[in-house]
């Protein structure tokens, strides 16, 4: 039986309609920036494989580092034991993070990463005498995760209707999306800060945290907004005594421009969870780093106090090792750099992607793209979006729309001659697809 048939067979993929789907590509190695099928086709990564690869797939010193590893010490429990990658990783990030972003907790992806922030959170009023802040506030479209607590803070993505009913209620605000040119862009602003306003002086001593996708959503569209509105919310939330978490699972490790978005923001989180790339997209892992001082309120004689929280493979050895290696390739290759060469050539190939019909709201940030196809359904169901997806495949191009939503989020590695050969496969699509749906 065929690879494709067995998998026809036994595989269940992610976000996925398998009736009607078309077979999955039949990956058999990648190097770089390139994906090569069983039967010999080569595809161009251009979304890093769901967002999680950085520097390129099978980089070497990545893959050294974890050999290495798996030689020395592969697993060990995290509760009561401890190791050096382990270690050496929470001192760096704590490092790289700004302010008092100090203690770092190790979970499994990024639902998790969102789950521990999220119990850390109302635990914490607890643990200083206010058990009464249980309420969590969200945006719009923000999307944190697949559990049940992320898709609570999570379900004004549309994503999490079937299970309503397990979730519990979370208050959501307007999120203000923009794009260059949007006209409107400080009304819809000046409408979620005076909404947030509003949810304070009506429910403040009930509120516990407050969860954001800083500068961009991801899932629900590449929807992005300006560092100032991230700003004024996060000084308004903190000013009430709202812990304040920054869901950095996509936008963190170089995404938008900065090694950080909250870098562009200019304030500290409570909070931030990070994942995805942080193991150079390797290996699953991600960690919650919290201020010293929600770590403090914690600290107390009974147990109870504690933060009863882990998973098998908290703080694995091997993807610590990896996350290790990835930052090490951030400095040896000045990946700083590549992306601002990436955020550079997607600025100068925005008008020739502006000049087709049907296309609009181009925006960048970093080295993110996105536009919007219009003139039929919109949203994550658009069936435009699969009708790109086949043709984008079929010319060699590995980019996975969001329903009406095409963007391109490519690892760091992409040479600029990889880059002319995307942006000039995207257009021969875009004008042919969409003359097809005229």
């Amino acid at each position: 039986m065929s690879l494709l048939a067995q998998d026809r067979r036994h595989v269940w993929h992610p976000f996925t309609q398998h009736l009607g789907a078309a077979d999955p590509l039949p990956i058999a190695s990648a190097r770089g920036a390139e994906l090569f099928t069983t039967d010999g086709r080569r595809i161009l990564d251009l979304i890093s494989s769901w967002w999680v690869n950085l520097h390129g797939h099978c980089h070497p010193t990545i893959a050294s580092a974890i050999a290495r590893q798996a030689e020395t010490l592969e697993q060990v429990i995290f509760a009561g034991c401890t190791h050096a990658p382990a270690v050496e990783l929470a001192t760096r990030l704590a490092t790289l993070l700004p302010g008092d972003l100090n203690r770092v907790f190790f979970s499994d992806d990024g639902s998790t990463a969102v789950e521990a922030a999220l119990k850390m959170a109302l635990h914490a009023h607890a643990n200083r005498g206010e058990p009464q802040r249980q309420r969590l506030i969200a945006f719009d479209g923000g999307y944190h995760g697949d559990t049940v607590g992320a898709m609570a803070a999570g379900q004004a993505s549309g994503f999490f209707t079937p299970y309503q009913a397990l979730l519990f209620p979370v208050h959501t605000l307007p999120y203000p999306a923009t794009w260059p040119g949007d006209a409107a862009v400080e009304q819809k602003e000046a409408a979620a800060l005076a909404a947030l306003e509003q949810l304070i002086a009506r429910e403040g001593p009930t509120l516990a945290a407050l969860i954001i996708e800083p500068l961009v959503q991801g899932a629900s569209g590449m929807r992005m907004c300006r560092p100032a509105f991230v700003q004024e919310v996060v000084t308004r939330a903190q000013a009430a005594g709202i812990l304040v978490i920054f869901d950095e699972i996509m936008t963190g490790f170089g995404r938008t421009g900065t090694l950080f978005a909250c870098e562009q923001v200019g304030v500290v989180p409570d909070m931030i969870c990070l994942s995805k790339g942080l193991t150079g997209g390797f290996l699953p892992m991600s960690v919650t780093v919290c201020r010293d001082s929600i770590y403090a309120a914690f600290l107390g004689p009974a147990f109870a106090q504690a933060l009863a929280h882990g998973h098998s493979y908290t703080a694995n050895p091997l993807g610590c090792a990896a996350a290790l290696a990835s930052l090490q390739v951030f400095e040896a290759e000045q990946t700083l750099a590549r992306i601002a060469a990436i955020a550079a050539a997607h600025a100068a190939a925005l008008p020739l992607l502006q000049a087709i019909p049907r296309t609009r709201r181009h925006r960048q940030c970093g080295t993110i793209l996105a536009f919007d196809i219009i003139g039929g359904e919109e949203g994550y169901g658009a069936a435009i979006g699969q009708r790109l997806q086949a043709a984008f495949r079929a010319r060699g191009l590995l980019i996975r729309p969001l329903g009406n939503v095409v963007y391109l989020l490519p690892p760091y590695c992409i040479s600029a001659a990889q880059l002319n050969e995307a942006y000039q496969g995207m257009v021969a699509v875009l004008q042919s697809v969409l003359a097809d749906q005229d």
